[in-house]
């Protein structure tokens, strides 16, 4: 991964290519390549690290060909290399990809075993055999395609190109965002709209499921079984700011909808998917060695790491300390040398939060920073940066950030297990492959849910105060979910861990109350469901977020359920994170409100 552009085009293509990457490069990204198929040929380019090595190598052996597929990657399959850049090729295929292919080991074994050779650790080259494979049995291009998508499964978007098709690129999206473009005799593929944006202003979005046919004189669009599909063409504004949306009304709604993507991108800093291991090493923090951990953010960031307290504890034994940064810089708190520090902040630029992090400096302590910005003044000052590479978040209220900022944490409490000796080899290898699954599985969510949501939305509209409750890694989703709806449809709402429920809320519950009850059937579902009961009994409007498992064993009455996957509790935190920025989100447009800018508030808090 992590941004794809295509061209069928009417004149050369490669320095075009090139170009168009570079309005992808705000994605992130460690290498970046070319091909183009010019007299019955495929000839690529790739290079590590920036735009400009690829640019200097198409300036020292220029690229001939009217047709060509482009990438920048962001490495999680295999190490930043120019082996493992993309475009990949296999016997007249070339393939570039966004996303994970979640069985591409058992792929590989057979494809393996079919006589195949790799060229690379990716995940994305079984993409490539397959094709080939396919293709060399007898069926024709289309055919092997849908054989192919048939055959994978995981999040992607996929851009091919035969060698025997030059005036035809393939393309299918499952997940991460891909588009058309329109042009004059010539026709675009891009994962973000803002690629395009120097060729065309006319977009059609391919939704997940879909399979693309893309010729100088137009676009196919069929599903995976070849039946054909209608898709709206769309004219895209001329700013940035409007084209980014793609088909959404709002950022925030954008930003939800890209978090099976873009989790993909936090976890390929720290996971090495090949191995099913976490892959970081740092010099500067050893949590095998050290006592104990402080932490301290602000907002939806203090929240993710209130989450990733309960996971260093359980997992890795490590005892943390966590404070909002505001108190945090005031209380003067005793540290110990044998300490780390840990600071999370989207934009790392959070006043207190930077004010926090140069008091522990001084006192001595390793200092780890979890940012979505890595020039910025808080990566600068730390000695180690954990990225969580989420790309722009526009929306003020924190949704696709809050998601990257649990997943690379949840990724170090794993690591740090394995330093401590608190898990075994195995348990990694078994708490990676959850993590592996996690962007096919939002994908399933996000997909399934909008109806319901929107249902009970409209009626959240009408409440003056909503109440969320939660046990252990779903307390600080209670108040993340309290904290959403405050920010953008301004309904007085609070969190509350659910043992807490006697000790004063219950005073507020009658017929008018909605309650948010988040309960996975994890080992604290019964406790919960006990206080369900209390609710019900005083007649609270229940809406109770859970598993397929939790839906089963509750009989209590709700208002309504929503039932999602049954997932391992060390990813339960992101999926169960969806239905309530959905809800919020949801609420807020039948409130009417400036979701995007919500009244008072700012993206990044600069000042105290």
């Amino acid at each position: 991964m992590c941004g794809i552009v295509g061209i069928v085009g009417t004149r050369s293509v490669a320095l075009r290519l090139a170009d168009a990457l570079r309005r992808l490069e705000y994605r992130g990204y460690d290498s970046a390549g070319v091909a183009t198929i010019h007299n019955g040929r495929l000839e690529r380019r790739r290079a590590e690290g920036k735009l400009f090595n690829l640019e200097k190598a198409l300036e020292n052996e220029p690229l001939a060909g009217t047709i060509g597929i482009a990438h920048t990657r962001w490495a999680t399959h295999g190490v930043p290399n120019v082996a493992n850049a993309h475009p990949h090729f296999v016997d007249g295929v070339a393939v570039v990809h966004n996303g994970i292919i979640e069985n591409f080991s058992e792929l590989k074994d057979e494809l393996l075993m079919d006589g195949a050779v790799f060229k690379s650790q990716t995940d994305t080259e079984v993409v490539a055999h397959l094709l080939a494979r396919y293709i060399r049995e007898g069926l024709n291009h289309r055919a092997a395609m849908l054989a192919m998508l048939n055959r994978i499964s995981g999040a992607y978007a996929l851009v091919v190109m035969f060698k025997e098709m030059p005036g035809t690129i393939m393309a299918a999206r499952f997940g991460p965002p891909l588009a058309i473009g329109h042009g004059d005799g010539e026709m675009f593929l891009g994962s973000d709209a803002i690629a395009l944006s120097s060729f065309t202003n006319e977009i059609t979005y391919l939704l997940d499921g879909d399979c693309a046919i893309v010729t100088h004189g137009g676009a196919e669009i069929i599903d995976y079984r070849g039946l054909p599909l209608t898709r709206a063409r769309q004219v895209s504004l001329a700013t940035a700011y409007r084209v980014e949306k793609g088909n959404h009304r709002h950022f925030m709604e954008k930003e939800i909808y890209e978090q099976p993507e873009i989790i993909s991108h936090a976890l390929g800093h720290l996971i090495d998917f090949a191995q099913n291991t976490v892959k970081f090493r740092s010099d500067a923090i050893d949590f095998g060695a050290v006592s104990s951990l402080a932490i301290s953010a602000c907002g939806s960031a203090y929240l993710s790491g209130l989450v990733g307290k309960y996971w260093f504890e359980r997992y890795a034994r490590l005892p943390v300390e966590i404070d909002v940064a505001s108190e945090f810089r005031y209380r003067e708190v005793p540290l110990l040398p044998s300490q780390a520090a840990l600071f999370i902040s989207q934009s790392g630029e959070t006043a207190d939060t930077l004010a926090s992090l140069r008091y522990c400096k001084d006192q001595g302590l390793p200092i780890g920073a979890i940012v979505n910005v890595p020039e910025s003044t808080i990566a600068r000052e730390s000695d180690v940066v954990f990225p969580i590479s989420a790309g722009p978040e526009v929306g003020v209220a924190s949704t696709k950030a809050f998601t990257c900022q649990l997943a690379v944490l949840a990724a170090l409490s794993i690591g740090a297990g394995r330093s401590r000796g608190t898990l075994s080899s195995e348990q990694e290898k078994v708490m990676v492959r959850h993590l592996a699954e996690m962007p096919r599985v939002m994908s399933e969510v996000l997909n399934t849910l909008q109806p319901q949501i929107e249902a009970l939305s409209r009626h959240l509209s009408h409440s003056k105060d909503v109440l969320y409750l939660g046990r252990g890694t779903s307390f600080p989703l209670a108040l993340e979910g309290a904290l959403k709806l405050k920010e953008i449809s301004y309904i007085h709402a609070e969190g509350y861990a659910a043992g807490e429920l006697k000790h004063g809320p219950i005073a507020l519950i009658d017929e008018n109350m909605p309650v948010i009850v988040i309960a996975p059937h994890d080992r604290f579902f019964e406790k919960t469901v006990s206080n369900m009961q209390e609710v019900a009994a005083r007649g609270g409007k229940i809406i109770f977020i859970t598993d397929e498992k939790g839906a089963a064993a509750s009989k209590l009455p709700t208002m309504a359920t929503i039932a999602l996957p049954n997932v391992d509790e060390i990813i339960a935190p992101m999926i169960f994170s969806l239905p309530i920025q959905l809800l919020a989100y949801q609420t807020a447009v039948f409130m009417g409100t400036d979701v995007d800018q919500p009244r008072n508030l700012a993206k990044s808090v600069t000042v105290e």
